[in-house]
């Protein structure tokens, strides 16, 4: 297919989705929407709690202090 064939063709298919407007059906949006609230506060049971790394924090605060140095120091030029 020639490049004006194939770019006809594109701008076809989306003037085609520019303008598609389906019929909404409200009544089963609204069911939708109702059972994810009823959902949401469930989904985050489920998930594993974050481990506790304040304990890290000390052992490795002073390596962490000395890269941040570096970087200020460093020339460009």
């Amino acid at each position: 297919m020639g490049r004006g064939r194939q770019k006809a063709k594109a701008t076809k298919q989306a003037r085609d989705i520019k303008y598609y407007s389906p019929n909404t059906d409200y009544t089963a949006l609204q069911r939708e929407l109702k059972s994810s609230e009823v959902r949401a506060p469930s989904r985050f049971a489920n998930e594993p709690v974050e481990p506790d790394y304040s304990a890290y924090v000390d052992k490795y605060a002073d390596d962490l202090e000395e890269d941040d140095d570096e970087v200020h120091t460093r020339r460009i030029g």
